[in-house]
């Protein structure tokens, strides 16, 4: 499980920000995550415990927002979700899509206290 490893950097750059901005209480992190990404939340959820124990984020909340692995036709120009549709547009039924989003994964926010 490669998660706690990105957990744990995670955990780092988040304290690393938190003392070049003076925060000193860190009351839940938000993370996304994409439908696609090769970080499951399922694991991210079970590691985060043992990844932030002895840190200043030993006491937070994780949250974890899932982002849709969303594609674009390239016949048509429409959006929308790849795993709901199997990369076929629901349109036109083009394939090979050109996906736009689902791969993420990213801090959106750190809430102090």
């Amino acid at each position: 499980m490669h998660e706690l490893g990105v957990v744990i950097k995670v955990v780092k750059n988040v304290e690393d920000f938190a003392r070049k901005n003076g925060v000193t209480n860190i009351e839940t992190l938000v993370l996304q995550i994409g439908a696609l990404a090769s970080v499951i939340p399922r694991f991210v959820e079970n590691c985060y415990p043992m990844a932030v124990k002895g840190t200043m984020l030993e006491d937070t909340r994780l949250k974890i927002e899932v982002l849709p692995a969303n594609a674009r036709c390239r016949a048509c120009e429409t959006v929308f979700n790849a795993l709901k549709h199997k990369s076929v547009c629901p349109h036109c039924s083009g394939g090979n899509p050109e996906m736009i989003s689902g791969n993420e994964f990213m801090i959106k926010e750190i809430v102090a206290c």
